[in-house]
């Protein structure tokens, strides 16, 4: 059984840890070390999450097994977003799960969450970025009912990326 908890900036901490686990093992293989350590260690400080907590346009959630964080996810609201920063929408930012948790439909949960809050909030639809070097990520939002309608571009340390941007209508 998976529960989703919003994070308190108590838990910046823990943030911390799953954050750079999942990310050093979803990516660290496909980047140059020198520009994957250039981004995480400014991404990841506690000071940098915990802005990123305490912003009222933003906030994390766990996803929790037994009461372990297996996986979080960031969302942002009007200005906090990363582009549009259009208030019918909300973007999510960050979505990951532990690599020895998936497979458990946990990122299903957590994008089932957002899509709820969303249409709870009124919004009118979701988006988020995606590496376009990331084909398992791609399909399971595609699975999801996201479309892609865009693209930018991401740094990682020295290197220029490219996210596609997706998307999902919401109904009201």
């Amino acid at each position: 059984m998976v529960t989703i908890q919003k994070v308190d900036p108590s838990d910046v901490d823990t943030l911390r840890t799953l954050g750079l686990k999942t990310f050093y093992d979803a990516f660290e293989h496909h980047n140059n070390p020198e520009d994957f350590e250039a981004y995480t260690s400014v991404a990841f400080t506690c000071e940098k999450l915990l802005s990123e907590i305490n912003n009222p346009h933003s906030a994390f959630y766990f996803a929790l097994i037994d009461d372990e964080p297996v996986g979080y996810i960031k969302l942002n609201y009007a200005s906090a977003q990363t582009e549009f920063k259009d208030s019918n929408a909300v973007e999510v930012e960050r979505i990951y799960v532990l690599a020895s948790q998936q497979g458990k439909k946990i990122g299903n949960r957590m994008i089932d969450f957002a899509i709820n809050k969303a249409t709870e909030d009124g919004l009118q639809y979701i988006w988020l970025g995606v590496w376009e070097h990331n084909p398992n990520a791609i399909r399971f939002y595609e699975r999801c009912g996201f479309v892609r309608f865009s693209s930018h571009k991401f740094m990682v340390g020295k290197d220029e990326q490219t996210d596609i941007l997706m998307k999902k209508e919401l109904l009201s």
